[in-house]
């Protein structure tokens, strides 16, 4: 392949993007806050301005365009259709205006799918039966492959495991619903916690330094809660558990795969679970773009 791919990662919070090669080697890579490439409410005509423009400081020969949504998408994999924690992306036609103003042949997809693409290579474990990825960020994300491909489901919309309704639960979310589970399990709710509770910790030492709280077990125990939901349903062969707050410091890993299992049906699939952890390469997500890509144009 001559040329580059553009990888881009839309995040809840960042934005991440960088050139791959074939060999997935990464050059150029940037992170910068959402907020400040998507701000004029014109969501395709700030990426079609900032991607021109990383295009030409950085002097790439780009052959395609890839990029990850923290969103639900058309199953055609054309349009981005609401995205809950990020303003302004609604029912957006990316692929034929970015196709168009770029030149360039445009792939989209959920991030959180980009994210497994790459964890499921890295982890050797691409074709292998029913994978369940849940990537704890901004917001619960959650991806599923079955013998090797995404799922995506009737509409383009499954894994939207962060939107199951939480029984008593009047939280307001991005979606448009009142009470689903990634406003309580996910790490808007933990900033919450972070500023209205432990005001004086930064967000990043919630778990070292009050770990043993009622509050954040609480929190924890609705994590697993919802990997339990879905263990449940598909009895899957591996699971994958990532994200920002899984990874922060002193994370309860040990207490979260036990309660993972008291909520997990027994016997089984709860005696019987492969779960494991991956890792926050900065550069995942940009180059699990690329990948998605590359399995397409060959």
């Amino acid at each position: 392949m001559d040329g580059k791919i553009i990888g881009i990662d839309i995040g809840g919070t960042h934005f991440r993007i960088g050139a791959v090669d074939e060999k997935c080697r990464v050059e150029g890579f940037t992170k910068l806050p959402v907020s400040s490439v998507l701000k004029s409410g014109d969501v395709l005509c700030d990426l079609a301005a900032f991607i021109k423009s990383y295009i030409k400081v950085h002097g790439f020969e780009a052959t395609a365009l890839s990029m990850g949504f923290p969103a639900p998408l058309d199953r055609e994999r054309k349009r981005v259709l609401q995205a809950p924690n990020v303003a302004f992306m609604e029912n957006l036609p990316v692929v034929e205006r970015l196709e168009k103003e770029l030149g360039i042949p445009v792939f989209i997809e959920r991030d959180v799918n980009m994210l497994l693409s790459y964890d499921m290579v890295k982890k050797g474990i691409e074709g292998e039966g029913v994978v369940c990825a849940f990537y704890f960020g901004t917001g619960l994300g959650n991806a599923i492959s079955m013998g090797g491909r995404i799922y995506v489901g009737k509409n383009g919309a499954a894994g939207e495991l962060g939107h199951i309704p939480v029984d008593g639960s009047e939280e307001k979310c991005g979606c448009g619903n009142v009470g689903c589970m990634e406003n309580l399990a996910a790490g808007n709710y933990l900033a919450r916690l972070a500023r209205e509770v432990y005001s004086e910790t930064p967000l990043s030492l919630l778990f070292e330094r009050h770990g043993e709280d009622e509050l954040l077990k609480r929190f924890v125990d609705r994590m697993a809660m919802a990997v339990a939901t879905e263990l449940n349903i598909l009895d899957p062969d591996h699971v994958l558990v990532g994200g920002g707050v899984v990874n922060m410091p002193a994370f309860p890993k040990e207490f979260f795969e036990e309660r993972v299992r008291f909520h997990a049906r027994k016997p089984l699939p709860a005696e019987n679970l492969n779960i494991l952890y991956t890792s926050e390469e900065e550069e995942k997500g940009v180059v699990g773009a690329a990948v998605y890509a590359l399995s397409i144009l060959k």
